[in-house]
């Protein structure tokens, strides 16, 4: 089955040789998103809370340019630099998670790229062929 890399600049160009998403029949895999404005490139002001939202705008837009939606993810992971964080990104990430929520892991990591507090990632399944 070959795979699609997916690109959109509704989200930050990637930071390294690999690609916003790729799709692979009907499952798309979303690279991890930080809390970076697509036109900038710079973090977003506002600390964790808006680093959250911010890589959950920007995961949205991946997934749109894969014709996906929130409603087609079925596995996330969230990585924090503090797991203190953990209630303020929950809170966040369920306004925009309804339904069936995905299953998901969230771990406390040393440091993340360009000195995020949050990066999520995100594993999409389709109802529809390519």
């Amino acid at each position: 089955m070959p795979k699609k890399a997916i690109q959109t600049a509704g989200a930050p160009k990637a930071i390294g040789p690999y690609s916003q998403a790729v799709r692979c029949g009907r499952l798309v895999f979303c690279s991890g998103q930080l809390g970076l404005v697509p036109d900038s490139g710079t973090m977003v002001a506002g600390g964790v809370r808006a680093q959250a939202q911010q890589a959950m705008d920007n995961l949205r837009a991946v997934l749109a340019a894969a014709d996906a939606s929130w409603a087609d993810v079925v596995k996330t992971t969230i990585y924090l630099t503090n797991l203190n964080d953990f209630d303020v990104v929950n809170a966040v990430y369920a306004e925009y998670v309804q339904g069936v929520a995905p299953a998901r892991a969230t771990v406390q990591v040393a440091a993340l790229p360009k000195g995020a507090a949050v990066e999520i990632e995100a594993v999409a399944h389709l109802e529809r062929e390519p």
